[in-house]
């Protein structure tokens, strides 16, 4: 998995992310070892990690609740 695919099931998920004004941004943390996931608004921006497996999972359509949460959240916080 890369951070291409992970921002483009964000956007999957989320489509108005990016149109509304909001930016996403993922990485890798290798000391964490997990995704994190940047949003930013305006002069706003905030960041999760996810939890392991959960960006997998979502990647290879099995489950995207977790990730979907996530996201969710940051978005109504930044929005």
């Amino acid at each position: 998995m890369n951070k291409d695919e992970l921002c483009h099931k964000i956007e999957q998920i989320y489509p108005d992310i990016g149109t509304c004004g909001i930016d996403v941004k993922v990485e890798y943390d290798d000391d964490n070892e997990r995704w994190k996931v940047f949003l930013k608004k305006d002069n706003k921006s905030l960041e999760t990690f996810l939890e392991p497996g959960d960006a997998e999972l979502c990647l290879e359509g099995r489950q995207c609740v977790s990730l979907g949460i996530e996201i969710s959240q940051l978005k109504d916080n930044v929005g």
